[in-house]
């Protein structure tokens, strides 16, 4: 068994957004530090890290140096490059694992992961040419979603298909990027299990929690989510197959799809994530510390929900409520330290809570 990362351990974090930074407090709680690698200047992560590299991820150098100057890598987000990944491996540990990058960089890749374990996803098909599309359309059906395979977030890199008439002006839009198809899912609404697995194959889940979007961005995520006794066990015991199958280490967010057939696996995110920002006020430990724990190789903490948690973002010019915010009874504002605010760009969140 691995030893444990002892305190002043340095934890190399990938990526120096708001995950980062909030990784970044949890290591500290810890008594860890953390390295963070990003090739933006200023970025979030930056005001809280022990130090930052500023540079890209085709810099050989500065990766290694990177990797020499800590213990153990993790990651905010997923699409690191492949060659960079390459040489951090080389020197350090990378947890989560790369199959787990590999498998959620590409949709098609995933939904292929899900299927051979057995899991549902929506009706979906490769396309990499408008005859492709075609082909698609007549097997899966309209109402669908074209979306690229790999970079696409926060409704970015997608585009809806009312009829099959929509196609030759959808599959302009991939701009050549290789896409998939999706067809339209009959759910009453989408939840989130936020879950942990250990070095030692110890998993941990959190209480699944409701997720509402606007304009492809998480707007808010509530806990309790209105599930059944049956479907929260359920959905526990999906993202634990998920974790096992992936020899996962770390925290993931797996998303739902609750449908009068069950569960539907929409996608997985190997990393903390947004969905999951309630724990910080809701549990002893949260995702962001056990992330920490996880990627330590420390025991898993206690996730178990004290109180009903209501996360909304704060994106965009939503920022300019957080006077009124802050004056709120059982408010727990969440600041990214970004200095400015752009519509779509999540600026913090506030966890309001319940009872």
């Amino acid at each position: 068994m691995t030893t444990p990362l002892p305190q002043g351990a340095t934890i190399g974090i990938l990526g120096g957004g708001q995950l980062g930074r909030m990784l970044s407090v949890a290591a500290a709680r810890l008594g860890f530090r953390s390295h963070v690698f990003e090739p933006a200047a200023n970025p979030p992560a930056a005001h809280v890290a022990d130090r930052v590299t500023t540079a890209g991820y085709e810099d050989a150098a500065a990766l290694a140096a990177f990797a020499a100057s800590v213990d153990v890598i993790t990651y905010e987000f997923e699409n690191i490059p492949t060659a960079a990944l390459d040489l951090l491996e080389a020197a350090k540990p990378i947890r989560p694992n790369r199959r787990a990058l590999a498998v959620s960089q590409d949709r098609i890749a995933e939904k292929d992961f899900l299927t051979g374990l057995g899991l549902n996803v929506a009706p979906y098909a490769a396309v990499n040419s408008l005859d492709d599309l075609r082909a698609a359309l007549e097997r899966i059906g309209a109402p669908a979603i074209l979306k690229t395979t790999r970079l696409g977030y926060d409704g970015k890199g997608q585009a809806r298909l009312r009829t099959a008439d929509d196609a030759e002006a959808a599959f302009a839009t991939m701009g050549g990027a290789a896409a998939v198809l999706e067809g339209f899912v009959n759910f009453s609404h989408e939840v989130s299990v936020i879950a942990a697995r250990g070095l030692d194959g110890a998993v941990a889940c959190y209480d699944p929690g409701e997720n509402v979007h606007r304009d492809g961005i998480l707007h808010t995520t509530t806990v309790p989510a209105r599930l059944s006794a049956a479907q929260r066990a359920d959905a526990v015991l999906i993202a634990a197959r998920i974790l096992n199958a992936l020899d996962y280490v770390g925290v993931m967010g797996v998303e739902l799809f609750v449908t009068p057939q069950g569960l539907l696996v929409n996608e997985i995110a190997p990393r903390v994530h947004n969905s999951g920002h309630w724990t910080q006020n809701g549990c002893a430990v949260d995702q962001f510390e056990q992330h920490i724990r996880a990627v330590a190789g420390w025991p898993l903490g206690d996730g178990n929900r004290y109180a009903d948690v209501v996360m909304e973002n704060l994106i965009g010019d939503d920022v300019l409520r957080v006077p009124q915010i802050a004056g709120e009874r059982n408010a727990a504002l969440h600041l990214y330290g970004k200095a400015e605010a752009r519509p779509g760009r999540k600026m913090g969140h506030v966890n309001r809570i319940k009872g």
